[in-house]
């Protein structure tokens, strides 16, 4: 069934708010609201969608979410689903950035940032598990996942790992056709529901790339710290390949060491923010934005700007991505070397899943060389609240309040060294 325009934009904007705990949650609640409980899209065109975006440069929660507004309503809808999961997001992050830099050294906002760390490893446990369960469905796809996340874990970079996945799904699919698709999800779909129009793709085509070049050439003849955040975030943008984990180690280093517009103690907050507010985490990009505003230009309105162009440059290019290619996703083939290719690319992120949890747990667990009592507690808590049908938003909630508490009684209370 095909919704009104009117009831897609309350479920966007819904998801834009309740979107915790990263891309791999944000997926498996777009899957869960749009498949499961409205069934506005299938299955494997869902999974079929998920692999392609895993592919782009970009975060690709954000792209599977302006793919999905384009399925039902076109661009117009691309537009909608793309622009409100992230909007509700920016918003908090440029209040919390605020808060943060204003009040950033009390006890009460240390201890929130310890607590929701704690709620975010669980929320991503739970996530990759549900998610794992339907993306590695083969022998074949549980190896290149293991053999994918050990290799990232010896430090094999993810661009690397994304190239030689999907040649091993090619190689592998000539000589087991169905050792990664499984024949069920090989079955012939009819004819995609948008035939390709060809002249109408390369207007918009054209048309978008004008635009968006047009706004770069304005911020960056604008100079100083808008040109700096321009130029690196839309780079950013264009080789973020594997979602925000996978390059958030390359803008720590140029933010803090190049440009200097953080402080490494600063990083570390606006990752655990990131981490703890809806929309996709490469948000963090925000963050860093408004920080290097605040410093640069001065106050809560440099800040601001700082955030929008950052914001901007970061998320600018997926939306061109999406609403020029989102036609071509649906004529990819499902069998054969693409289909193949594309699969063993979910074994891959797979594989990041589990290294994505012992990254997290590394940064919120481990703090200043001992053990967080309290963010284990929390999110030993979370993970089987959640698993009971508690709602996410009132499990952030309550993680803060209690950080909130245990920074107002002391800031090492639940650390052991």
């Amino acid at each position: 069934m095909t919704p009104t325009f009117g009831a897609a934009l309350r479920v966007w904007l819904r998801l834009g708010c309740i979107s915790f705990g990263g891309p791999i949650a944000q997926i498996d609640l777009m899957h869960r609201e749009v498949v499961e409980r409205r069934g506005w899209i299938d299955e494997r065109s869902f999974l079929h969608a998920l692999r392609l975006c895993t592919a782009l440069p970009g975060p690709e929660a954000q792209q599977l979410a302006c793919y999905l507004g384009y399925r039902l309503h076109g661009v117009r809808g691309a537009l909608a689903s793309g622009g409100l999961f992230i909007l509700p997001s920016l918003l908090l992050i440029i209040a919390l950035s605020w808060i943060y830099m204003a009040f950033g050294e009390t006890g009460v906002v240390t201890g929130i940032v310890r607590a929701l760390g704690g709620a975010v490893v669980a929320l991503v446990v739970a996530a990759g598990i549900r998610m794992g369960r339907k993306v590695v469905r083969t022998r074949w796809t549980l190896a290149i996942a293991v053999i994918a996340g050990v290799s990232m874990l010896l430090g094999a970079l993810f661009p690397i790992l994304v190239v030689l996945g999907a040649l091993a799904g090619y190689l592998i699919g000539r000589f087991r056709p169905a050792a990664l698709v499984p024949l069920e999800d090989q079955e012939d779909p009819g004819e995609p529901p948008h035939p390709v129009d060809r002249p109408a793709l390369i207007r918009r085509a054209v048309i978008g790339t004008a635009i968006w070049l047009g706004a770069l050439v304005a911020l960056l003849a604008v100079g100083g710290v808008v040109a700096e955040l321009t130029g690196f975030f839309t780079i950013v943008a264009l080789v973020t390949f594997g979602g925000a984990y996978a390059v958030l180690p390359f803008v720590a280093a140029a933010a803090v060491g190049r440009f200097g517009w953080l402080t490494p103690e600063q990083m570390i907050a606006g990752l655990a923010l990131g981490e703890t507010t809806p929309g996709p985490l490469i948000m963090v990009n925000s963050f860093v934005g408004f920080v290097a505003g605040w410093t640069t230009l001065g106050g809560a309105a440099g800040g601001i700007t700082g955030a929008l162009v950052a914001t901007f440059a970061t998320f600018a290019p997926s939306f061109l991505m999406i609403s020029v290619g989102a036609p071509l996703i649906e004529h990819v083939p499902r069998r054969g070397p693409v289909a193949d290719a594309l699969a063993a690319l979910q074994g891959v992120v797979a594989g990041a899943i589990a290294v994505l949890v012992v990254y997290l747990a590394d940064h919120a667990l481990l703090r200043d060389g001992g053990f967080d009592v309290l963010a284990a507690a929390i999110a030993i808590a979370v993970f089987v609240l959640q698993r009971r049908g508690v709602p996410v938003p009132v499990l952030v909630v309550a993680a803060a309040v209690i950080g909130a508490i245990v920074g107002l009684i002391g800031p090492s209370v639940g650390l052991l060294a």
